[in-house]
């Protein structure tokens, strides 16, 4: 990867850390809110400290965007080393994350930040570009020029299990989450110019919604850029995401299959067994 050049991205892109040094991107941790006390996503709590605290409390934990002091400190590091910054942020729908990250980078200075309209790996994805820009020598401003057109190309959805988490957290009504469990309805949820929009529901047993989930978003696709595509999912099993990998190999062609285990803001909206495909589109 370029010295002269450090990407940098949001605890939400979901990246594991074998990704992050492979690419040398480091990461802004997001704050998960429980009990009262704030823990940084990743680092000082994990997923199943989610799953227990719900089971525990009924309530599923408040999340808090990055703090522009974090972010100033953050980018702080690699300028005062000689490195110009380049951030790429969760969506600013989801978050004050890309509003304080671009206050700290004026402060800063030499930090630029892309807004991904993305979460989860759909910002991952923008992030391993980016580290593969900088590692040709292209300028911290062409890459983000190129982030941001690449940006509205990023494909994202996920189907849930169960909307218990999504009711908790207000997402649902009562009555939507009732008859979903009782019809096995999975929703499928996108990302779409930055926003989470309800898609298609798929019905009955999980593992054959999530293959035709994943049929209908890859067969009969002449539009993808077929370098890589993320499995990303909160807890699922060996079997259900070997399903996953052989139905995206069914139906197309990619470099790379990454598969990586969402942190813990994604799990705490989403809750366990969500399992999505992401990927960039020509």
């Amino acid at each position: 990867m370029s010295n002269s050049i450090k990407i940098t991205a949001d605890s939400t892109c979901d990246l594991t850390d074998d990704l992050c040094e492979k690419y040398d991107i480091s990461i802004a941790p997001l704050y998960i809110i429980m009990d009262g006390k704030d823990h940084k996503d990743g680092l000082e709590i994990s997923p199943d400290d989610i799953y227990k605290f719900v089971d525990r409390t009924g309530e599923i934990p408040k999340t808090a965007a990055v703090s522009i002091a974090d972010y100033i400190d953050i980018f702080s590091r690699y300028v005062e080393q000689g490195r110009t910054v380049v951030h790429v942020n969760i969506s600013s729908h989801f978050s004050t994350c890309n509003q304080n990250a671009n206050i700290a980078a004026k402060e800063v200075g030499n930090v630029y930040v892309v807004d991904s309209l993305n979460l989860s790996t759909g910002t991952g994805l923008l992030a391993i570009e980016g580290a593969e820009l900088a590692s040709q020598g292209i300028p911290a401003e062409e890459i983000k020029a190129r982030l941001d057109e690449l940006a509205p190309k990023v494909e994202s959805s996920f189907v849930i299990e169960t909307l218990k988490y999504l009711h908790m957290g207000g997402r649902c009504s009562s009555v939507a989450a009732l008859g979903a469990n009782l019809l096995k309805l999975r929703p499928c949820i996108e990302v779409v110019d930055g926003k989470m929009n309800v898609g298609k529901k798929y019905r009955g047993n999980y593992a054959k919604c999530l293959e035709q989930y994943i049929t209908d978003r890859l067969i009969g696709r002449d539009d993808l850029a077929n370098k890589r595509i993320f499995i990303t999912h909160s807890g699922c099993s060996e079997e259900i995401v070997d399903i996953a990998r052989n139905t995206i190999k069914k139906h197309a062609e990619f470099n790379e299959i990454l598969e990586t285990i969402a942190g813990c803001t994604i799990t705490s909206h989403c809750g366990p067994n969500t399992l999505g495909i992401l990927f960039i589109n020509k």
